[in-house]
């Protein structure tokens, strides 16, 4: 366990043992693990028993992820976590309690069920104990996308490589960082993910392309430098870290450091996912053929990614408008006869 820290907090460690036998995804674990560390921080900074708290003290909870500051390098200070991650939070918190209610360590779950009324009547304007909003993923445009291209040529093969298999194959981090040597068939440009390193836990096989085919055959030139044993595809070239496979965390700081120098702090690694997502559904493929390559598990999630920028919906508009335009000037010649 990467949270040492919770062992010392009540059952936590335990319930974490669990979810990690019952084989929760590493990410949603590490998650979990770190929604447990800053509640146990909120309720020892206002000498709250962790295992005792009400309602109320859940709601203060809410109202302080609602409103702390939130800063990150490059950006302004915004305030209160993004609405997904405060879901996070609060799923964590109440899988947490129900295991207290289950060892008979407490009666009652501090984190009741259903739906809150927030009209003037009971029964209208009704809602969860947190709202969820649907925001559009961000995309960058063709030139913020130049600018990270431009910085990232200064970047080692391996970056390199790892950039463009991301937008390639519409990779998840975690997805990337997982890639063995087996993985590739360089012979026709395919990659193969299997189950156990996807989000859906099933395996996909996915195509990459010639360019990306060329960066792969350089980076492999640089691979064998630091070690030519079979393995993760993405190692470490740290001298502290030298040919260990290269974690999630340390391409998220070396992403970061790029979007900063580009001068696109928004890009992150999920931002290869979405824009190739979005690019396939620009090229006119259909919403199943880019769930089936995203290896999204319904159609409403591929929705949450796929969407058209305010450009491209005015240019359909303009199209569209013509049409009409010339239809309506095709049925008015009839007017003259």
């Amino acid at each position: 366990m990467q949270f040492p820290l919770l062992f010392v907090y009540p059952h936590a460690d335990s319930w974490l043992t669990r979810q990690q036998e019952l084989g929760l995804a590493p990410n949603t674990l590490s998650a979990y693990a770190r929604a447990l560390l800053d509640y146990f921080a909120f309720c020892h900074a206002r000498q709250l028993d962790a295992v005792t708290v009400t309602v109320e003290h859940i709601a203060t909870y809410l109202h302080d992820l609602a409103t702390r500051p939130v800063t990150r390098a490059g950006m302004p200070v915004r305030y209160g976590l993004a609405n997904a991650t405060k879901h996070q939070r609060l799923v964590a918190l109440r899988l947490y309690y129900d295991y207290l209610v289950e060892q008979g360590v407490r009666e009652t779950t501090p984190l009741t069920r259903g739906l809150y009324a927030v009209g003037r009547h009971a029964g209208v304007g009704k809602r969860g104990l947190l709202p969820h909003y649907h925001a559009l993923p961000w995309i960058p445009t063709d030139a913020q996308w130049g600018a990270v291209l431009t910085a990232a040529r200064q970047e080692s093969i391996r970056t390199r490589f790892m950039l463009a298999l991301a937008y390639d194959a519409g990779l998840r981090r975690g997805e990337l960082c997982a890639l063995r040597t087996e993985d590739v068939d360089p012979t026709h440009r395919l990659l193969t993910l299997r189950a156990e390193t996807t989000k859906s836990r099933r395996a996909r096989v996915v195509p990459y392309s010639e360019p990306t085919s060329l960066l792969y055959a350089a980076y492999l030139q640089r691979r064998r430098e630091l070690s030519r044993a079979r393995g993760a595809l993405f190692l470490s070239e740290s001298r502290r870290n030298q040919a260990q496979p290269l974690t999630q965390w340390t391409w998220s700081k070396v992403v970061h450091a790029l979007a900063q120098r580009a001068g696109v702090p928004h890009f992150t690694t999920h931002t290869t996912r979405h824009l190739c997502l979005t690019d396939l559904a620009r090229a006119g493929w259909e919403l199943h053929e880019i769930a089936t390559f995203a290896g999204h598990r319904s159609l409403e999630t591929t929705l949450a990614y796929i969407h058209l920028s305010g450009r491209d919906l005015a240019a359909k508009l303009a199209q569209g408008m013509d049409s009409l335009h010339a239809w309506r000037v095709r049925t008015m010649q009839d007017l003259l006869l």
